[in-house]
């Protein structure tokens, strides 16, 4: 049998995304990506727009309502003056920014996106991911974009219409249109949103996406459909056919702990408590957290081992969980059966022995 080990999910910046879309035929905004405030102002010059939109580029949601700790505030901005660009990528390149989803101290802003800001005269939605229901990729649109679809959703079911794509025979030309249609778009724009369509479900087979949602899907006043927002989940079993892809994964706001572990194919999330939390499967070790915290204790972490791992495993984890210098105990919560009990036992033994264990451990072995 073949042991797969899932993967730490792939992140990438939203200027990565709209490269990705933008090389795939799929009509984004204009832009440039700057690192110093010098390069945001060229950028800015060689743009030619009416007006532009400077994007703090860092992994979390809620940039437009963020707090930069140069004082800056939001992470969206709009300007017709270029030097004004220059301005605020001072304020906003090498400080932290805060949102509802950033830890509390922000995360380094390195890079900013420099882009063209165009009107929206009309916003949609549209996504395409893959349905275990229908085993197949299915299609989901509505007219109402530029809100949570979730909200969309339950006021206006009759709002969202889906699509089955046959995974064979591939998206056809009157699937496109309809749905087209059924998002709102008319004349001469109805055809030209079915083409993008088209564009974005090869995109979808083409870098093995389970998810590709633009927000808004819109249509400016001059006529033109552009994806004004996307996010691309892909498939981490496919890293091996999506070696370019998968290089441009960044990790840099990773905790270094959290990087450490990703090379042993360790799930792990460092949290405020003392008790550290020794697991397989993420399920369980969601529990695990729960029940140290209902009664009275906190976890110092979350880490998932996984199904397939071996003793050498074992090892990191306890080195990384030891030297974590919060760490006051340490539980193991093993359930048998993913994972052998035996491979476990011996991996905890050797790191008892070579790491001179100075924490209480409590260990629980089942199945």
């Amino acid at each position: 049998a073949v042991q797969l080990t899932p993967r730490r999910w792939l992140n990438l910046q939203e200027y990565q995304s709209k490269k990705i879309m933008a090389d795939h035929g799929v009509t984004v905004q204009r832009f440039f990506v700057a690192d110093s405030a010098n390069d945001a102002l060229e950028a800015a010059q060689r743009l030619k727009a009416k007006e532009i939109v400077l994007k703090a580029q860092i992994l979390a949601g809620g940039r437009g309502k963020g707090i930069f700790n140069s004082g800056l505030k939001g992470g969206v901005h709009l300007t017709k003056d270029p030097k004004t660009v220059e301005q605020l990528a001072k304020q906003m390149i090498g400080y932290n920014l805060s949102t509802k989803q950033t830890p509390k101290d922000g995360v380094t802003v390195k890079k900013v996106m420099v882009a063209e800001a165009l009107d929206i005269s009309r916003e949609t939605y549209f996504a395409i991911l893959m349905d275990r229901a229908c085993n197949g990729p299915v299609m989901v649109g509505s007219p109402q974009g530029g809100v949570d679809i979730e909200e969309v959703a339950v006021t206006s079911p009759e709002l969202i219409f889906k699509e089955e794509i046959d995974i064979f025979e591939g998206i056809k030309d009157h699937q496109a249109l309809q749905m087209a249609k059924n998002l709102g778009f008319q004349g001469a724009l109805q055809q030209q949103a079915a083409d993008q369509i088209k564009k974005l479900y090869n995109l979808f087979l083409k870098i093995d996406a389970t998810q590709v949602e633009v927000n808004p899907f819109g249509e400016t006043p001059e006529g033109q459909v552009v994806c004004f927002d996307a996010k691309i989940n892909f498939d981490d079993n496919a890293e091996f056919r999506q070696k370019e892809i998968f290089a441009m994964d960044d990790k840099s706001e990773n905790e270094p702990i959290e990087n450490e572990a990703a090379k042993y194919d360790l799930k792990y999330i460092g949290l405020d408590g003392n008790i550290a939390c020794f697991v397989n499967g993420a399920g369980l070790a969601m529990a695990t957290c729960d029940i140290i915290s209902l009664n009275g204790g906190k976890p110092a972490n979350f880490l998932d081992l996984g199904g397939g791992v071996k003793e050498a495993q074992v090892y990191q984890a306890f080195k990384l969980l030891t030297a974590d210098p919060k760490v006051e105990a340490i539980l193991v919560n093993i359930f048998g059966g993913i994972v052998n009990c035996a491979i476990i036992a011996n991996g905890i033994t050797k790191a008892c022995q070579e790491l001179e264990l100075k924490v209480p451990l409590v260990v629980r072995l089942e199945g």
